[in-house]
């Protein structure tokens, strides 16, 4: 399914660079009945390579739309923040640096914090991702 649906989030550094990525997968549509979607987390690094499951729903969704609109205005975000799962932050650290953390609170209480140095347009790319995702998932 991951073909299909691709990755919500994908954040990585220019070719050449560190080559830190995180990405959100998704995995698998919601079945019939079901309102959210199976998701991963990925973080690769050159020392640390990992995974976290999670399920974002719908209203998820939406508040990682308000996440993208505070990112544009130069603003902190922390996403995920129910507890349920995993939570991920986007802080902006300086012109064409973010720092980004995710936490896995509900589990394994490991937690990955790494600077990024997306490519510009960054925003824009993650909005299309979501449009995508939205489309596929809960529009059918």
């Amino acid at each position: 399914m991951e073909d299909e649906l691709g990755e919500l989030i994908h954040l990585a550094d220019p070719p050449g660079t560190s080559g830190h990525v995180v990405s959100l997968r998704v995995l698998e549509l919601p079945a019939p009945g079901r309102d959210y979607l199976d998701c991963e987390f990925v973080v690769e690094t050159e020392t640390v390579k990992g995974s976290f499951l999670v399920y974002v729903t719908s209203d998820d969704l939406d508040d990682w739309e308000a996440a993208l609109e505070e990112l544009a205005a130069g603003r902190f975000v922390s996403w995920l923040n129910s507890g349920r799962t995993v939570r991920f932050k986007i802080k902006p650290l300086s012109p064409g640096v973010i720092g980004v953390s995710i936490h896995d609170g509900p589990s394994s209480q490991v937690t990955v914090s790494l600077p990024l140095f997306p490519a510009t347009g960054w925003i824009d790319d993650q909005r299309a991702r979501l449009a995508k995702v939205r489309r596929r998932a809960f529009t059918g």
